[in-house]
């Protein structure tokens, strides 16, 4: 311990935090090659056309091929269909306000300012964030088109080619998803469901070898937290027929089972007994030849967990792993599937309408409107003024960078800055370096697409990320297709800078001090709210129905583990805030911190507990424990949601007494223990009060110190 007032692991805290940010942000992941292919795949196609036909605006094209291109064409199609809607809007707003305000300077400057207002309005109000944003963008990108000095029909008809170039970026970029879909020989699903039964079998052969795998283990913990919505979603789309669709389902829930085993088996690492070490062998061989049958469509050979000479009676947790896998294998064996695995069709969905709920009541609408419209406003005055469109970018820059924080809104403006100058820097060296030995489109396709990877790896990462590579991808786009010829000056780049420089300005200088939240208020907020989530499902079930349950259970986890993603995010922007409240904030950052870590134990292991309070197979338990269990979630419910208030800064709470409760299940758990050592039921026990002991422990750790 007394390395650690040594000051020099502190001086290179920050270089261990960005490698270790940076390895997982741009670690492979599954799908992610592919993805990123389908991307590369569409902007080169869609320069290729640019380039060829000497199409206007063509940069802009290149880029919306690799921001639209999703996980899979259904949401690929949803998003072009979004974009061409969005632009239809945006080019009815720009023609009328042409038609009506542009033979009068100041009726423009007024047509201006209200588009603007309009434009964040609709970040902030509609229910589509992603309309709002393509809306904004294809209308800060052509306001400055009106302002130059030359006649009404050039004007006219580049709009219509900036939104012609993006239309037909969109179109080819779904055409590519689909023949992607189509030729790929792989399944979405399975794939998915063969990952996760790799890391379980990687997982306990790292036990087996007596040293952990920490990276399997961290992965493990992730894809516990998302659950199985992506695949369940995956298998709604698929079109198989109902009967394997049913099997299809009941493997995606005891593979997602086998999961939230493993994720806390992290946090129980076994000791293998020398006798239990064949069986173990065993069990990792069967997951082994379920992921094989899998991948290869082949039926499964009939193989038992107990063909070793008995199950994993002694280690907690690995158990009901071993009763998960061997409902799997009765699934490829053809056993009777209960209906409550088939995926549940499509039901028209309820329109949500054009704006969210409280578009025209909630003044934080139009706080965000007017914060966005005058900074951007700002931005258009002063290019005009000074007579350099070329920075016209800074407006842009206002819209992306525009989120509902300050710590959130600099994050993004950081990685839009320096996203703009390593794209720039990349664009420079290959226009002085590369470009003047090459003479064919050909030769010039070579470097786009190695930038096009690059830029798409890391826009593929997550949230924190991605941003920075659809910024290379744009300056380096901006550079080299907006004319059809080599660059010979620096002034594009420069201006593009430049821009974004005088975006950033005006987003700190007006955006962030008028009615400007701090993260470390988002931060708490959702926090608290995250408390309350995970008190309601420590309550599940809450319905008899089975179905009713298991979609409340899905839904609270995909809302928790969303909360969990927010939070992080805003955790990093606190960091970029300044002021004279940065002191507690980053204090409560990191005793918030502290306490997301436990929350996410908590959670990890109330997964776990849920199956048996749903009577799952393999997790039955008596009656009287049952209710001792269900005494048990209820109070700890209750110490939640009681913890919540207190940071809710409510009045005086008085605090919830939830430990008898535990000393009551302790009683149940004693009182049904079988007098057979080795029997099943006692197994199970030895499972279910580690799991039981420890979100007793986590809680009374969490209420203690909050």
């Amino acid at each position: 311990m007394a390395t650690l007032a040594q000051p020099a692991p502190a001086a290179f805290a920050p270089l261990q935090w960005l490698r270790d940010f940076l390895r997982e942000e741009l670690s492979p992941y599954s799908g992610r090659g592919v993805l990123v292919a389908r991307m590369v795949v569409a902007a080169s196609i869609v320069m290729i056309v640019n380039m060829t036909f000497r199409i206007p605006y063509g940069a802009y094209g290149a880029v919306y091929a690799l921001t639209i291109s999703r996980e899979n064409p259904d949401a690929t199609l949803k998003a072009v269909r979004t974009i061409l809607v969005s632009f239809a809007f945006a080019v009815a707003d720009v023609l009328l306000g042409a038609i009506f305000f542009s033979g009068d300077p100041l009726l423009r400057l007024l047509w201006v300012a209200a588009t603007l207002f309009i434009v964040f309005f609709s970040l902030s109000a509609l229910s589509n964030y992603t309309a709002g944003a393509r809306f904004g963008y294809l209308v800060t990108i052509t306001i400055p088109l009106w302002d130059r000095q030359i006649g009404a029909e050039a004007k006219v008809e580049d709009t219509l080619w900036a939104v012609g170039a993006i239309s037909i970026a969109s179109v080819i970029t779904a055409v590519v998803e689909l023949v992607f879909h189509k030729l790929k020989p792989w399944d979405d699903l399975i794939v998915s469901i063969a990952e996760r039964l790799d890391q379980v079998k990687s997982l306990l052969a790292s036990y087996l070898d007596g040293a952990p795998d920490k990276p399997c283990e961290r992965q493990i913990q992730r894809l516990g937290l998302l659950g199985t919505s992506r695949m369940r979603r995956d298998l709604q789309r698929s079109g198989y027929e109902p009967q394997y669709a049913q099997r299809m389902g009941a493997i995606v829930a005891y593979t997602g089972r086998l999961i939230d085993i493993a994720a806390n088996l992290t946090y129980f690492p076994p000791q293998i007994r020398t006798e239990d070490r064949a069986r173990l062998r065993t069990l990792i061989a069967i997951i082994e030849s379920i992921r094989v049958a899998l991948l290869n469509r082949e039926p499964l050979r009939p193989l038992e967990p107990d063909s070793a000479g008995g199950s994993l009676q002694s280690i907690p947790l690995l158990r009901e792993m071993q009763v998960t896998v061997s409902l799997i294998a009765d699934v490829f064996s053809g056993s009777p599937i209960s209906s409550a695995f088939a995926p549940r069709s499509a039901a028209p969905q309820q329109g949500k309408g054009v704006f969210v709920s409280d578009a025209f009541s909630n003044v934080r609408h139009l706080r965000f409107a007017i914060r966005g419209g005058v900074a951007a406003f700002v931005c258009y005055l002063a290019y005009n003024l000074i007579a350099w469109p070329g920075i016209s970018t800074a407006v842009t820059t206002c819209l992306l960078t525009a989120l509902t924080t300050v710590g959130s809104s600099r994050q993004k403006q950081i990685l839009r800055f320096g996203g703009a100058l390593t794209g720039g820097a990349i664009a420079i060296a290959a226009q002085i370096f590369v470009l003047p030995s090459l003479d064919s489109l050909a030769g010039f396709l070579v470097v786009f697409v190695a930038v096009t990877i690059f830029a798409a790896w890391i826009a593929t990462s997550g949230p924190r990320l991605s941003y920075f590579g659809i910024q290379v991808a744009v300056a380096f786009d901006l550079i080299n297709l907006q004319e059809f010829k080599f660059q010979t000056s620096l002034s594009i780049a420069r201006d593009r800078v430049a821009g974004v420089i005088l975006g950033l300005l005006a987003m700190w200088a007006i955006f962030d001090q008028l009615w400007g939240a701090p993260a470390a208020v988002e931060m708490k907020r959702i926090f608290i709210a995250n408390i309350r989530l995970l008190a309601q499902f420590t309550r599940q079930p809450v319905s008899q129905d089975m179905r009713t349950a298991f979609e409340k259970s899905y839904s609270l986890r995909e809302s928790i583990n969303s909360n969990f993603d927010q939070f992080r995010q805003h955790a990093d922007g606190v960091m970029l805030e300044f002021g004279a409240a940065r002191g507690r904030d980053v204090a409560l950052r990191t005793r918030l911190l502290h306490w997301q870590y436990e929350l996410r134990a908590f959670f990890i292991a109330r997964i776990a507990l849920l199956k048996y309070r749903l009577r799952l197979p393999g997790f039955e338990l008596p009656a009287p424990i049952l209710a001792a269990q269900k005494q048990f979630d209820d109070r700890q419910a209750a110490a939640l949601d009681n913890i919540a208030d207190r940071l809710a800064g409510k009045a005086h709470q008085p605090r919830v007494e939830f430990e008898s409760s535990y000393e009551r299940l302790e009683d149940a758990i004693q009182l049904c223990r079988p007098a057979q050592p080795d029997s099943e039921l006692d197994a199970r026990l030895r499972t279910f009060l580690p799991l039981s002991s420890r979100v007793h422990d986590l809680l009374r750790s969490l209420d203690q110190e909050l």
